[in-house]
């Protein structure tokens, strides 16, 4: 068996475009998917896959770990930045796909069997408004109530959102009233038996971040997302040493060895690789025998596509560290229409019930990709009250 060619499509989902990867091998009717989307460097990733691809042509696509190690070692420069590594982590899950469709049993049995019953969903409400990101006004307080409640609503027990604004390396009260309320909002509408998750979407300096955290620690969030930049783990640590909130982040680190050195320094106790960025299902399952090794929680970070989605899931089912999966369910109203998936979601309490087909479970509508071609990303710009840049 060999694979023939990889093949790479790109679907426009309003925010960023979906890039998904095919495998295809000489036995007829074997392909394997994968996801490897990375905003706003749609092109950039595609050619990375095209780079990497005369790697892999020929080679028995149920090599996985030698396939990996080819993807990752091979042209001098190590896998290690985001738009290769991400070729590399959509690449990886195609072929764990179809080496479970050749075993015929889902990719969570070649792992070791289902450890849970069911994978948890969390949604995310979104952010504030810039121009209110200096000024506490009660209207958006109360639109972040309302948000949760919809969010309960809809059958989730747990959620996420952007309550922290942007702010410049040092400010005064206003940026951390104004998460304080928003916070408050959410929690007085939806009460105690909900868990909340903050992301600060690494905007804050670790001072600012640190501030945040301390502002925030009554209203016990379930975890406050990357406080500061992840760049600074330090700093990180820091901040998971100051208070009781759970810090959670590595959503933009790549590797193992990034994420080793979160772990020694005891940055995190929730974290989040995206596996269509670490390495997929290869790598991640290293970084995972990691975090059951430091007894850190797993929560991998998921606003992509629905390959990315099954993958998560899939993950989720064969790993004991995993805690809850990002849920992307209203982005565009044909996401279903693009995707079919193997796995089942219940309403009530927002929880996935296993995949019981081959590999992933899924397979794309390549018509319906073909009606929605590749669009810019829309540009997503910051600027702090002087003219100076933020980060989005």
């Amino acid at each position: 068996m060999k694979i023939t060619a990889i093949e790479s499509f790109v679907c426009h989902a309003r925010m960023r475009n979906w890039i998904f990867v095919k495998v295809l091998t000489d036995q007829p009717g074997l392909w394997g998917w994968g996801e490897a989307t990375l905003e706003w460097h749609t092109r950039a990733v595609i050619g990375a896959i095209e780079d990497i691809t005369p790697l892999l042509l020929g080679e028995d696509p149920t090599r996985i770990e030698h396939l990996w190690q080819m993807a990752f070692r091979q042209h001098f420069w190590h896998g290690n930045g985001i738009v290769r590594a991400t070729a590399i982590s959509g690449i990886d899950i195609a072929l764990w796909d179809i080496l479970g469709k050749i075993h015929g049993v889902p990719c969570h049995k070649l792992w070791g069997g289902p450890v849970r019953n069911h994978v948890r969903l969390y949604c995310h409400l979104g952010g504030g408004r810039m121009e209110d990101f200096y000024e506490t006004k009660p209207a958006d307080a109360e639109r972040f109530g309302d948000l949760a409640r919809q969010a309960v609503a809809e059958g989730f027990t747990a959620f996420k959102s952007m309550a922290v604004p942007e702010t410049m390396p040092l400010e005064g009260l206003p940026p951390i009233r104004y998460a304080e309320a928003c916070v408050r909002a959410m929690r007085e509408a939806v009460g105690e038996s909900i868990d909340i998750m903050v992301d600060c979407h690494a905007r804050p300096s670790p001072r600012m971040g640190l501030l945040f955290a301390k502002a925030l620690e009554p209203y016990d969030l379930y975890w406050l997302e990357e406080p500061c930049w992840p760049e600074t783990l330090d700093d990180i640590a820091h901040i998971q040493r100051s208070v009781k909130t759970p810090i959670a982040t590595g959503e933009r680190l790549t590797g193992l060895h990034a994420f080793r050195d979160l772990f020694e320094k005891r940055a995190a106790s929730v974290i989040q690789p995206d596996l269509t960025h670490c390495g997929g299902f290869t790598e991640a399952r290293r970084i995972a025998a990691f975090a059951e090794g430091y007894r850190v929680a797993m929560a991998p970070h998921n606003p992509q596509g629905p390959v990315s989605t099954a993958a998560s899931i899939e993950f989720g089912f064969a790993t004991p560290s995993y805690i809850i999966c990002e849920s992307v369910h209203a982005d565009v109203p044909w996401r279903e229409a693009v995707v079919s998936e193997g796995f089942t979601v219940e309403k009530k309490g927002r929880i996935v019930r296993p995949n019981t087909r081959p590999g992933l479970g899924i397979e794309i509508d390549e018509a319906e990709v073909a009606k929605h071609p590749f669009q810019q990303e829309m540009l997503q710009r910051s600027f702090y009250k002087d003219g100076s840049v933020g980060d989005w």
